[in-house]
């Protein structure tokens, strides 16, 4: 069975980085562009799941610019700054539930009414590397200038001069110039739009989801921000899946499989929490502050009679569930200090937060395990890789590197891959995979002593249950019995 995912990463390509928004049109359109910045020419056209690829263009932008090679060679020569951003990639996951053709359908005009509508070019790739892994996805490039009138390249920022109260330039005499501050032309960096962008997002696949009848809906909102206890499961990425559907277990696997399980019994406690309080809100006519070890003697007791009555031996008694944990329901009442229906009220409630408040940890440590494992799982791509990636680096005759390239290109894309991945996660931080490695393992011991408290809590509830049925059936019990007796009193008089 496939379900739809909430996916949509905001990434900055920037020649500060490496990086050159033709060698990235080109990766991602599967093809093969020459940069005209640097002379690099880059041949993807052996590269597998591009299954579409469109260029959208604002109503101002020149209509040659539909040429993915004289787009993103044209913003490779307006940007003259060495660290200069050249690209913004809008990276999507399509939803399963919809064909491929609904897909590309869906991604385009997502494309062209949140960005190319606004005055942004758009690259649009869509990858399906391989249709039986349900992976369909989109890849948009967007330009990060806004056009002037005459299709010319506009300014990203400029360059506004503060004025005093009376509408003055105000001179500093220390830098010898009028102060000024630097001021977007547009909003398209701020964090605001990032936001607006995932919820657009969000909206469309829900809008797509809903034309086809499928009332589950995404969420762009992290779990924490949506207010939900449960923790996020770890992206599997390609290479997991396909082990997992081989019936081989993996570190992802085993470490989703926790995600889901403790979800699960925490949904679950909770509900059966909520059950209780309305339990014990029903119990309007039992007396709050009747003692709670008397009511169960009195079920045991009443619970014999009963029974020898209609044939069952007190030495049978412990094979009947509701009877069999009398002296462990009266040992947890007095050990926990629950004397009345009032305290019992009060246990569950505790309970409740203590859950929440175990839970808690469980998604902050959860959390960094989930970070811990990604990093893990990276290092043998870096590590290996980084040689041919070097050696790549390093040559400088532009025949032999492009041959070197061609022999190695897998190599030199999983470092790549790999190196991006750590500079995005990790920033000018090192990487360690030993102290990562020490780190996860003293976050797992600790989640199984948080899973431990939980457990503890779920066999509490469980306690609890039972005290609250005894109490029900011990009154029912007792309500039918002066029933009978008033009955024989009436039949008397």
């Amino acid at each position: 069975m496939t379900i739809a995912i909430y996916h949509c990463s905001i990434k900055i390509i920037s020649r500060g980085k490496g990086k050159s928004a033709v060698a990235a049109a080109a990766y991602r359109s599967g093809e093969k562009l020459t940069n005209d910045y640097d002379g690099t020419t880059h041949d993807f056209t052996r590269k597998g799941g591009v299954v579409y690829t469109e260029i959208l263009l604002p109503d101002n932008a020149p209509r040659e610019y539909a040429d993915r090679s004289m787009l993103w060679n044209a913003v490779e020569a307006v940007e003259k700054s060495k660290d200069a951003q050249l690209s913004r990639e809008i990276e999507i996951a399509l939803p399963n539930e919809l064909s491929e053709t609904e897909c590309i359908s869906l991604a385009k005009e997502f494309a062209q009414q949140t960005f190319v509508d606004k005055g942004m070019c758009a690259d649009v790739c869509i990858h399906n590397p391989n249709r039986e892994q349900k992976n369909i996805h989109a890849h948009i490039m967007l330009t990060m200038r806004p056009f002037n009138e005459d299709g010319t390249w506009g300014d990203k920022q400029k360059k506004e001069y503060l004025l005093d109260k009376n509408g003055n330039k105000i001179y500093d005499k220390r830098k010898r110039t009028y102060k000024c501050r630097t001021v977007q032309t547009t909003d398209w960096n701020s964090r605001e739009k990032a936001e607006e962008w995932r919820t657009e997002w969000e909206n469309f696949i829900n809008s797509a989801l809903a034309e086809k009848g499928i009332i589950e809906k995404v969420d762009h909102r992290s779990f924490e921000r949506q207010g939900k206890i449960e923790k996020p499961t770890v992206h599997m990425g390609v290479a997991a899946t396909q082990m997992e559907r081989k019936g081989i277990r993996t570190v992802k696997g085993d470490t989703n499989r926790e995600i889901k399980s403790i979800n699960a019994k925490i949904s679950a406690l909770l509900k059966r929490i909520d059950v209780l309080d309305n339990e014990l809100a029903k119990m309007k006519e039992i007396p709050k502050e009747d003692s709670l070890v008397e009511m169960l003697m009195r079920f045991h007791d009443n619970g014999i009679k009963f029974n020898e009555v209609r044939g069952v031996s007190v030495s049978n008694l412990k094979k009947i569930a509701k009877f069999k944990d009398l002296t462990y329901l009266i040992a947890f009442v007095q050990g926990h200090k629950i004397g009345t229906l009032s305290e019992l009220a009060e246990k569950n409630s505790e309970t409740k937060s203590e859950l929440k408040n175990h839970k808690s940890k469980l998604i902050g440590t959860q959390k960094r395990i989930k970070e811990l494992t990604e990093l893990l799982d990276n290092y043998p791509r870096y590590k290996e890789n980084k040689a041919a990636y070097l050696e790549w680096q390093s040559i400088t005759n532009p025949k032999k590197k492009e041959k070197f390239y061609d022999k190695h290109y897998g190599e030199i894309a999983l470092f790549k891959t790999a190196k991006t991945f750590y500079d995005n996660k990790l920033s000018r931080t090192k990487i360690t995979p030993k102290a990562w490695q020490r780190e996860l393992d003293e976050l797992k011991k600790s989640a199984e002593v948080e899973r431990a408290k939980v457990e503890k809590l779920g066999d509490d509830v469980a306690v609890m249950e039972t005290l609250i049925y005894n109490v029900q059936r011990l009154t029912n019990y007792e309500e039918n019995d002066k029933e009978i007796q008033r009955r024989r009193s009436a039949e008397l008089e």
